[in-house]
C-alpha cells in the first residue's frame, strides 16, 4: 500500500503545466485536422496559397475552402495544374477570395468560365490559362480588372469576333512574341491569331463634339457623343460624380448629356463618353470649366508660427485678385507684410497674410477682398498682436518663437503722426542746461566738505590717543568748593 502522501499525489491528477501542454497539443491537432478537412485532397493549403497539382484523385470542381475554417480573404494565389476533370469555373467559385492576385490553371480540362466569375476579385492581376480546352473567351470577363499579364497560349480557340479582343490585347499590352496564340478557322486549319481577319469586327469609336467646355455658374449645356463600330457598341457616360443635375440619353447613335444649374463644385471634373463592344473599349473625354464669383470660405484670427499668419481660403474662377485693408485703409504689402498662397486646388486657394514681427501698431481690423470679373466677396477679422505701451517712447517687448524682440517707436510707425520735438523751444533747453550745471556744482561742494570733515576727525583720533594730555589727564574746569 502506497504511503498516504503518494496516494494524495496520484489522486489529484497531472500537474497544471502538463495540463496546459496537453491542452495546447489537442488544439493544434484539432486545428490541423480541421485544415485538412477544409483543403481538397489533391491540394496543399496554407494561410495565403492553395496549390493543387496532384492528378490523382484530381479535382472535379474548383477548390473551395469552407469559410468557417479558413480566412478566404487572405488567399493571394491559387495554383492548379494537371486537373483533367476540372472543366468549369462558376460564378460563385471565386466568391470570398477578395485578396486574390494570382490565378493559374494550366494543363487542365478547363472549357468554360462564367461571365461573373471574376466580378468579386478586384485585386486579380496575373492570370495564366495555358494549355486548357478554351475555344472562346469574352473580354467582359476581365473588363473591370487591371491585369498586368494574361497568358492564354495553347488553347484551341475558334477564329471568330469573340476572340478578336485577345488579338488587340496582345498587340497593345503584351510584349511582341511573348505568346504564340493560334485559332482554328472554318477549314479546321490552325492559324496565328495575329493573322486572323474577321469581317465586320473591330474596335468601336467615341467622339465628343465639344472638347473645350467653359460655362458660367448656374447655366445649362448639352453634350453630344458620336459612336460607331461593328458590332454596334454600347454607350455609357462616366461623369466622375457630377454634382449638377443631369440627364443622359443613350437611345440613339448620337448620345447626349444634358446638365442644368451647373455648380461651381463641378469645375475641373472630367466627363467621359464610352463606347464598348466585344472587341474592345474606346472613350473620349472633356474637362468641364465653370466660371463663378469668388467666395471667402475661411478667415481666422492670426496664429503664430515661424511668422504671424492670418489664414484664409478663397474659391473663385477665374483666379481672383486679393486685396487687404487694415483699419479701413488699403494695406500696402512689403517683405514684412505680404500674402502667401500655400495650396491651390483648381479653383480653391489656401494661404495667409504673413506678418513678420508685428507690433501694437499692427493691431486692428483686417478685411480681405477677393474679386474677379464675375463678382467679389469680402470678410473681416480682428487681430491683436501685443498691447500698446503706456509711454510711446518706451521700447516694446514681444516674446516670440525665437526669443524677445525689442521695437523702438518712431515717427514712421503707422498712426504716429506727432513730432514731439517740435514742441520744445531753445530757451527751455538753455534753462534746463543751467539748472543742471548748478546742481552738479552743489553736489560736488557737499562731497568736498564731507571728505574734509572725515580727514580732520581721523587726525584728531590718531594724535589724541597717544598724547600725554589724554582725556583723563586734561582738566578743562577746576572744581571750586562752595564753602570758600
Amino acid at each position: 500500500m502506497l504511503p498516504w502522501r503518494r496516494r494524495r499525489r496520484w489522486c489529484r491528477g497531472p500537474e497544471p503545466g502538463m495540463a496546459r501542454l496537453w491542452g495546447f497539443c489537442g488544439l493544434l491537432v484539432l486545428g490541423l485536422w480541421r485544415g485538412v478537412r477544409a483543403c481538397p485532397a489533391p491540394c496543399i493549403c496554407s494561410a495565403t496559397r492553395i496549390a493543387c497539382g496532384d492528378a490523382s484523385p484530381g479535382l472535379v470542381a474548383f477548390p473551395r475552402l469552407e469559410p468557417s475554417t479558413a480566412d478566404l480573404e487572405n488567399i493571394t494565389e491559387i495554383y492548379i495544374a494537371n486537373q483533367r476533370m476540372l472543366q468549369v469555373i462558376n460564378a460563385e467559385d471565386l466568391e470570398g477570395y477578395v485578396g486574390l492576385k494570382n490565378l493559374t490553371v494550366v494543363e487542365s480540362g478547363l472549357t468554360f468560365i462564367a461571365r461573373q466569375a471574376f466580378l468579386k476579385t478586384p485585386n486579380l492581376q496575373y492570370i495564366n490559362f495555358t494549355r486548357n480546352k478554351l475555344t472562346s473567351l469574352s473580354r467582359k470577363h476581365f473588363g473591370h480588372l487591371n491585369l498586368f499579364a494574361l497568358t492564354l497560349a495553347g488553347n484551341p480557340f475558334k477564329c471568330s469576333c469573340d476572340i478578336m479582343w485577345i488579338k488587340v490585347f496582345q498587340e497593345t499590352r503584351s510584349k511582341k512574341g511573348s505568346q504564340d496564340l493560334f485559332c482554328i478557322n472554318e477549314s479546321n486549319k490552325k492559324i496565328a491569331l495575329s493573322d486572323m481577319l474577321i469581317p465586320n469586327c473591330g474596335l468601336p469609336s467615341a467622339n465628343l463634339i465639344t472638347h473645350n467646355l467653359t460655362v458660367e455658374e448656374g447655366r445649362s449645356l448639352t453634350l453630344y457623343c458620336n459612336t460607331s463600330g461593328v458590332p454596334a457598341p454600347d454607350i455609357s457616360w462616366d461623369l466622375n460624380n457630377l454634382v449638377s443635375k443631369h440627364v443622359v440619353d443613350t437611345s440613339k447613335k448620337l448620345s447626349s448629356l444634358s446638365i442644368t444649374g451647373i455648380s461651381p463644385d463641378d469645375s475641373g471634373k472630367q466627363i467621359t463618353c464610352v463606347a464598348e463592344n466585344i472587341v474592345g473599349r474606346e472613350q473620349d473625354s472633356v474637362n468641364l470649366t465653370v466660371h463663378f464669383a469668388p467666395t471667402i470660405t475661411f478667415l481666422e484670427p492670426p496664429t503664430s508660427d515661424h511668422h504671424w499668419c492670418i489664414p484664409f481660403t478663397v474659391k473663385g474662377n477665374p483666379k481672383p485678385t486679393l486685396q487687404w485693408f487694415h483699419q479701413g485703409a488699403i494695406l500696402n504689402e512689403s517683405k514684412y507684410i505680404c500674402t502667401k498662397i500655400h495650396v491651390t486646388n483648381h479653383t480653391e486657394y489656401h494661404g495667409c497674410l504673413q506678418l513678420d514681427n508685428p507690433t501694437h501698431v499692427n493691431n486692428g481690423a483686417y478685411t480681405l477682398m477677393a474679386k474677379n470679373e464675375y463678382g467679389k466677396d469680402e470678410k473681416r477679422v480682428d487681430a491683436h498682436f501685443m498691447g500698446r505701451p503706456v509711454d510711446g517712447t518706451d521700447p516694446i517687448y514681444d516674446s516670440g518663437l525665437y526669443g524677445i524682440y525689442e521695437y523702438e517707436t518712431t515717427s514712421n510707425d503707422i498712426g504716429d503722426t506727432t513730432n514731439i520735438s517740435n514742441q520744445i523751444t531753445s530757451t527751455d533747453v538753455s534753462n534746463k542746461e543751467n539748472e543742471d550745471s548748478i546742481t552738479v556744482y552743489v553736489v560736488v561742494g557737499i562731497a568736498a566738505l564731507v571728505c574734509t570733515g572725515l580727514v580732520i576727525m581721523l587726525i584728531i583720533l590718531k594724535f589724541g590717543r597717544h598724547s600725554k594730555f589724554g582725556m583723563k589727564g586734561f582738566v578743562l574746569f577746576h572744581k571750586i568748593p562752595l564753602d570758600g
